[in-house]
């Protein structure tokens, strides 16, 4: 079955459009704290994985390597709680983390800002000059992450199946509109689309595991997975570090097979 990412901006009424879904298709609803708050190894790096979301990248970002190993953690925690499919994802660049899988569904939900300010201002109490402040400066966020991660505009509509315009649709009319996307042939699970996802999956445990491990968390490794094999490409300094690479990918669940051969010694101790 199908897994649908939402992207909004702040208060632009994808939440709500989530929730809906979810009730309406049975789908099991999945955002960024349900993810943080029970998916292992993400529970226990909870905190610094909020951070990482939650400070903004900067032009010279000293921590952009930590940022990028606590990412890619919680891609790991959210295509392992998604890759069984009747999902719904709602949160920090969903399309973008589960890429490459055709039964994806990719919406991406849009409000005027003088709808969305009243909306701030009503839940936080704020002024409407404070909301609106609140409200660009969190756009401008996930704009900078998006930029940041991909080289991409998050605004992009290329980057979505439908772009849905909540200002004169209801939440109602938004969730018959995707249900409906949700059930169009070109949607649908396939035996290929079912390995793209599992593919993606094990790819991403895989890099997980290597950031989390102190032998390997600082080294810029990219992995792909193709079936049981996992091919791994990138730069270790000495045997001892080819080594611990390859202990810790075969003991992910999954990895039969290594393809190690654009793992490259670029020093030797």
């Amino acid at each position: 079955m199908a897994i649908v990412t939402i992207s909004r901006g702040t208060h632009s009424g994808g939440k709500a459009l989530a929730e809906r879904l979810a009730a309406k298709l049975s789908y099991r609803l999945f955002d960024r704290e349900t993810i943080l708050g029970a998916a292992s190894p993400c529970a226990e790096l909870e905190e610094q994985i909020r951070q990482a979301f939650d400070r903004p990248p900067g032009l010279r970002d000293r921590l952009r390597e930590d940022r990028r190993r606590y990412l890619a953690i919680f891609q790991a925690c959210l295509t392992g709680a998604v890759r069984e499919g009747r999902a719904i994802y709602v949160g920090n660049a969903g399309h973008l983390l589960i890429r490459g899988v055709s039964h994806v569904v990719r919406i991406r939900i849009v409000a005027p800002v003088e709808a969305r300010v009243r909306t701030v201002t009503a839940a936080m109490g704020s002024s409407a000059e404070d909301a609106l402040r609140y409200v660009r400066e969190r756009d401008r966020l996930r704009a900078r992450w998006t930029r940041f991660l991909y080289d991409l505009d998050w605004g992009d509509p290329l980057l979505y199946d439908a772009v849905l315009n909540l200002e004169r649709l209801t939440a109602e009319d938004a969730c018959d509109t995707v249900a409906g996307l949700v059930a169009r042939p070109q949607f649908a699970e396939t035996a290929a689309s079912r390995a793209a996802m599992a593919n993606l999956a094990l790819g991403c445990a895989v890099k997980a595991a290597l950031r989390l491990d102190p032998r390997t968390a600082a080294l810029a490794l990219q992995t792909r997975a193709d079936g049981a094999t996992v091919a791994i490409r990138g730069k270790v300094r000495n045997r001892q570090q080819r080594a611990a690479v390859t202990s810790i990918a075969t003991g992910v669940p999954g990895v039969e097979r290594l393809d190690l051969e654009k793992l490259i010694r670029v020093l030797d101790a």
